[in-house]
C-alpha cells in the first residue's frame, strides 16, 4: 500500500492551490504534521476544514479518522526496532521457505519502487552528478554507509571530485568546510532516521550545496531539503529491512552517469587497471 507521502505526490497536478498549499504543510513534519485534529492542520495550513477533508478523499480516504489512522500505522513502521518487526512477522508467517517469501517481498518491492520513479528527475539527477564541474560528497549512516561507500567507490572511478564523508558525525565539519554552492551531497538515509544526518543535510542546504536522497517509501525528513529522491520499498520478512531497491536504485544511478563520459571514464579505468597490475592486486590466470 502506498504511503500518504506517495499518494500526495501523485496526486500534485490534481490539486488546488489550497490543497497544494495543504498538502505541503503536511509533508514538512510528516507523519506527525497530521496527528493533531482536523481544525489544527487546517489552521496551520491556512487552508478551511472542508479543504481538509476534501484532500484526505481526493487522495484515496473516507474521512479524516481513516487518513489518521493510517498516519498512526505509517509512524509505528517508521519507529519500530528490529525486535518489534521481527515478532510482527512471525505472527503471521506463511509456510513456504524463507527463500521464496523473502525473495517474493524483494521482487515486490523492487516493482513497486521502480513504478513509482519519474524518469524525467531520474534523469536530470544523473545529468547533474554527471557534471564534472561540481563536486560530488557522499554519506551514509549506520547501516547506509555500506551503501554510500559503494556508491562512492564506483562514482570514484567514474568521475573526479568525489570524496566520502566519514559515518562518524564528529568528522563532518572537516568535510562540510570544502562544500560550496553547486556542490551536490549524496545522502542514504532509511528509517530509523538519523538525527546527525538530518543535521548535516541542514548545514548542507545552508551551503547552498545541492542534496540527491536516497531513502525509504517513508521518506526521510532530510526529502525537505532535498532536490532529488529515490524512494526504496523495504519491508522484507526480517528483523532488518532490505536494502536490496536501495542498491538497485544506486546501481542504475552509477550506470547512467558512466556512459555520460565514458571516453573519460574509460581512461581512468585503464590507468587504474595498470596501477592494479603494477602491483600485483589482483590475481592473474593467465
Amino acid at each position: 500500500m502506498k504511503s500518504i507521502a506517495e499518494r500526495l505526490q501523485d496526486k500534485t497536478d490534481q490539486l488546488t492551490r489550497a490543497e497544494r498549499q495543504l498538502s505541503q504543510t503536511i509533508m514538512q513534519n510528516y507523519p506527525a504534521s497530521g496527528l493533531g485534529t482536523i481544525t489544527t492542520l487546517a489552521s496551520a495550513a491556512e487552508v478551511s476544514t472542508p479543504t481538509v477533508a476534501r484532500l484526505v478523499q481526493k487522495i484515496g480516504f473516507t474521512g479524516f479518522p481513516d487518513f489518521q489512522a493510517h498516519l498512526h500505522k505509517e509512524l509505528n513502521e517508521k519507529i519500530s526496532g528490529p525486535i518489534a518487526k521481527r515478532e510482527g512477522w512471525a505472527n503471521n508467517a506463511p509456510n513456504e521457505h524463507i527463500i521464496n517469501r523473502f525473495t517474493d517481498a524483494v521482487i515486490d518491492n523492487i516493482k513497486h519502487s521502480l513504478a513509482d520513479i519519474d524518469t524525467e528527475l531520474f534523469d536530470q539527477a544523473c545529468q547533474k552528478l554527471s557534471d564534472v564541474d561540481r563536486r560530488i560528497f557522499v554519506v551514509g549512516g549506520r547501516i547506509t554507509r555500506t551503501l554510500a561507500d559503494y556508491f562512492f567507490l564506483h562514482m570514484q572511478v567514474i568521475r573526479n571530485n568525489v570524496t566520502h564523508i566519514s559515518s562518524s558525525s564528529n568528522a563532518w565539519p572537516h568535510y562540510l568546510i570544502d562544500v560550496t554552492e553547486g556542490d551536490i551531497v549524496v545522502i542514504f538515509d532509511i528509517r530509523r532516521y538519523e538525527n546527525s544526518t538530518l543535521k548535516l543535510a541542514e548545514m548542507v542546504r545552508e551551503k547552498g550545496a545541492e542534496i540527491i536522497l536516497f531513502t525509504d517509501q517513508w521518506k526521510s525528513p532530510i526529502s525537505n531539503y532535498a532536490s532529488h529522491s529515490f524512494s526504496s520499498r523495504i519491508a522484507v520478512p526480517s528483523a532488518w529491512d532490505s536494502n536490496v531497491t536501495c542498491m538497485l536504485l544506486a546501481e542504475i544511478v552509477i550506470a547512467e552517469v558512466q556512459e555520460h563520459h565514458w571516453d573519460t571514464t574509460k581512461e581512468r579505468m585503464q590507468d587504474l587497471e595498470n596501477m592494479f597490475d603494477r602491483t600485483r592486486f589482483f590475481r592473474k590466470f593467465s
